[in-house]
């Protein structure tokens, strides 16, 4: 394995040098004239803003970001080997297929950022000696660090997390599908509500985290360290009568949607109540459920882009990660619903027209929108009233007429409140 050598003394930047080279960098990506690749190794960058610059492709091996200020930055494939970014700002910031081997992110605030595919493994780091320089170096393999950072609602699916050193980090909500945690050290780690679909997590310290409602589908416990781990209401794998009773529950919704189709002449209405949907998959995508009903139903991950749902009750079931995209979900019933993760674009949650002039708004009441991806939906006068939309995205979404009563809107994206009642 080869070292990355680091000097004894980095070379700081102001702010105005960074902001020239990040702007040739930027003419770069782009191919503007007067581009230049951010080759910036070593660079001593704390304290400094980078916010919603573009530092993909850029290397940065072994340079210190401190207390930067990366919301909203874009490092995608970024080489970030070594790095220091203890204190540093990273919410919403995107550094997908990163290389992150070696680097401190202790402290870190990445809540909302999109870190999938990344690569957090164990790097081997080479320090110069301050005088007598090449001659006497010292060398150590350093793991990933992400001790006591802020990871809730990041998006990790298949990155390497590989001996990485998270004690005490919050990762509530964060999306951990494939990702690879073999000997990892979690010990106190907050993983409440995390989607950890598939994780390896051979040899990991869990001792006394927090794994309460994570959904714990594919994942192998039985050499990873969990004592005092809290592991209450975990969602497991689809039970095998789940699974036999999937064909039943397809042939009732066929049924409900030929009652749709025929103005109730054919078929009948379904009702899925309390029912495990997740063997489904994608089977219902685009499909016509209108005024059906799923109250309580286990539905994470489930596939329902362009399904008609006007009117469904869909109170207190479980849509973690579900896929509404552009699914008409007018004056639909979620009160108390659990959407965190769910991708919600483009998705209609206005009123339903009724016979008479009426109207019955979409109600989400109590909903957990917790890092949601609602871009470009239709929320005009949607009951939002105590609802969670923590670290929601929400740009573009038209918020007409809505409440928010009460409603938790801490680092919501787009939000714009004065579209709102």
């Amino acid at each position: 394995m080869s070292s990355l050598i680091i000097p004894a003394v980095r070379r700081k930047f102001s702010q105005a040098e960074i902001d020239l080279l990040l702007s040739a960098h930027e003419r770069f990506r782009s191919g503007r004239p007067g581009g230049k690749r951010a080759v910036l190794r070593f660079g001593d960058f704390s304290g400094l803003d980078f916010i919603k610059r573009d530092l993909s492709d850029g290397d940065f091996s072994g340079s210190v970001f401190d207390d930067a200020r990366l919301i909203g930055s874009v490092l995608e494939r970024a080489i970030l080997f070594g790095c220091s970014f203890r204190g540093a700002d990273l919410r919403m910031a995107r550094l997908v297929r990163a290389d992150i081997r070696g680097a401190s992110m202790r402290g870190a605030n990445l809540s909302g950022a999109d870190l999938s595919q990344a690569d957090f493994r164990v790097g081997q780091i080479a320090m110069k000696h301050p005088r007598k320089g090449l001659d006497v170096m010292t060398h150590e393999q350093r793991a990933g660090e992400l001790d006591e950072a802020n990871l809730s609602g990041v998006n990790l699916d298949g990155s390497d997390l590989t001996g990485v050193s998270a004690f005490a980090t919050d990762f509530t909500d964060c999306s951990m599908k494939q990702t690879k945690l073999n000997g990892a050290n979690m010990k106190d780690a907050n993983l409440a509500g995390a989607i950890l679909e598939g994780a390896e997590i051979s040899g990991a310290n869990l001792e006394g985290a927090t794994l309460t409602n994570a959904v714990m589908i594919g994942v192998d416990l039985q050499s990873a360290r969990t004592y005092g781990a809290k592991l209450g209401s975990c969602v497991s794998a689809p039970s095998a009568d789940a699974a036999r009773k999937a064909g039943e529950l397809l042939g009732l919704a066929k049924r409900h949607q030929d009652w749709c189709r025929s103005g109730g002449k054919d078929g009948a209405p379904a009702r899925f109540d309390g029912e495990d949907l997740r063997p489904l998959s994608s089977l219902l995508k685009g499909f016509m459920l209108t005024a059906a009903s799923f109250k309580g139903a286990c539905m994470v991950g489930l596939d329902l882009a362009g399904a008609q749902l006007q009117g469904v009750n869909l109170e207190g079931a479980d849509l973690r990660a579900a896929h509404l995209k552009g699914a008409d979900l007018r004056g639909a019933r979620l009160s108390g619903a659990i959407l965190s993760k769910a991708d919600l674009t483009q998705a209609l949650l206005g009123p339903l027209p009724l016979p008479g002039g009426r109207e019955t708004p979409a109600n989400l009441t109590g909903a957990h929108l917790r890092y949601a991806n609602a871009q470009h939906a239709d929320l005009s006068g949607a009951v939002l009233d105590q609802a969670d939309l923590t670290g929601a995205v929400l740009t573009g979404a038209k918020l007409a007429r809505a409440s928010l009563r009460g409603a938790e809107v801490g680092s919501a994206v787009g939000l714009e409140l004065g579209a709102a009642a």
